[in-house]
């Protein structure tokens, strides 16, 4: 099959009339806009099947080409949101190091903002858009993992409850989650450490959703791409710890790295 580079604009956004009210996401989309991101898809209107795309996806994605593959040229807002985040994070972590490799930390770092803000998009469409796909596909994905980790349907709608009360709360609290366990199965040499670190999660708020995420994906891509550098390693803790720190941490992103005064040129 071949496959033809695009960028954003030659995309349809599916779900997006639900997430043009919410400011962010029209920021993330600008920014992903602006940057060099291309997208791949089949070429002359055929289209790929899903996991064909997830494989090429996840085994053969890399930072330097930076290309998704896409089923057609259609793409879920909520696609468009994450890759931003890759992009905004990666870009602003870079600048901040003084360019070199990407480190565990660093890459650890970014998918946790990214995937933290699926859970934020989560709070916001529970009641303003409940009928989109994102929705719809997402809950209940989240529900069967949720009862596999052993929550009831009553503690999984509680939990639901509590993210849509506050999406910015829930966005730091998995981020945060997501960032620590995945820079402590990093330093795990074997089965049993790697067990003891996931047990130490189990009572989290957001410890039922943890393989929701698919860590194995992180630690594997961050064994194949990443590169210790120290600066970059000190960059990256510097800025878990502010946003840990911040009033708000999602506001904090908002405003320092997708406001009017932030740098989103395109990466080198």
């Amino acid at each position: 099959m071949a496959f033809s580079s695009v960028a954003l604009d030659a995309l349809t956004i599916d779900d997006e009339p639900a997430f043009l009210p919410m400011p962010l996401y029209r920021a993330l989309k600008r920014a992903l806009a602006a940057s060099n991101h291309r997208f791949l898809i089949p070429a002359e209107g055929a289209e790929a099947s899903w996991d064909r795309t997830v494989f090429l996806n996840l085994t053969f994605w890399s930072a330097e080409a930076g290309a998704d593959v896409l089923c057609n040229d259609h793409i879920p807002a909520d696609v468009v949101a994450h890759a931003a985040w890759h992009h905004v994070v990666g870009h602003q972590l870079q600048q901040a190091a003084g360019g070199g490799p990407s480190t565990p930390e660093a890459m650890f770092f970014a998918e946790a903002i990214a995937s933290a803000f699926d859970l934020y998009l989560v709070g916001r469409l529970l009641d303003d858009a409940p009928d989109t796909d994102f929705i719809t596909t997402q809950v209940p994905i989240m529900r069967d993992v949720a009862a596999d980790a052993g929550l009831s349907d009553d503690d999984f709608a509680q939990l639901l409850d509590s993210v849509r009360t506050d999406p910015p709360q829930a966005f730091e609290d998995v981020r945060a989650m997501l960032f620590e366990v995945t820079c402590a199965l990093w330093a795990c040499r074997d089965v049993m450490q790697a067990a003891a670190v996931l047990d130490q999660y189990t009572h989290h708020r957001f410890g039922s959703l943890l393989h929701h995420y698919q860590l194995s994906n992180w630690i594997l891509y961050a064994r194949a791409y990443s590169a210790a550098a120290p600066e970059g390693t000190r960059v990256v803790k510097q800025f878990d710890e502010v946003l840990r720190g911040a009033k708000g941490s999602l506001a904090w992103l908002e405003e320092n790295w997708l406001g009017a005064d932030a740098q989103l040129t395109p990466l080198a």
